[in-house]
């Protein structure tokens, strides 16, 4: 039988064609069925979820993203503002989001973690790492954590 969290999206908030492209298909490779929309910045991030809570009617159950993967230096509106503003929406955050980036900056760490991230990795340089990193993710987020919105 098929679970809500086979059935939803998983958003992943990056600048880079590259890494979009290579975390595309690592999540592929992994076996990951579920729907992947790309956004370009943290604010396509914000403006895609507060449509998606406009068009859900009042009342009705929102069919929110699984995860979100959010880089932090993007143009426009950088993942630490974007991340300030899901976590601090009572309707988003429960939404888990895990950073992925390139700041091995122990200060984007730590403050990752203030503005509420589930996780932080490091962008692995190497694809074979990525696709590992990938499995990781999928089996904890999907296969081993308990999440708020999960059907019973």
């Amino acid at each position: 039988m098929e679970s809500k969290l086979d059935r939803c999206a998983i958003l992943i908030a990056d600048d880079d064609a590259d890494d979009r492209f290579l975390i595309r298909k690592a999540l592929e490779e992994n076996g990951v069925k579920n729907q992947i929309q790309f956004l370009a910045d943290g604010q396509e991030l914000v403006d895609h979820l507060n449509e998606h809570l406009k068009s859900t009617p009042s009342g009705k159950s929102r069919d929110l993203p699984c995860l979100i993967l959010l880089d932090l230096n993007m143009p426009r509106m950088d993942g630490h503002t974007a991340l300030k503003i899901v976590k601090g929406d009572d309707q988003l955050k429960e939404i888990p989001i895990v950073i992925l980036s390139n700041s091995k900056n122990p200060r984007d760490v730590s403050t990752s973690y203030q503005e509420g991230a589930n996780s932080f990795f490091p962008k692995p340089l190497d694809y074979k790492d990525l696709v590992g990193l990938m499995d990781l993710l999928k089996t904890y987020w999907f296969q081993n954590a308990q999440l708020p919105y999960e059907e019973s």
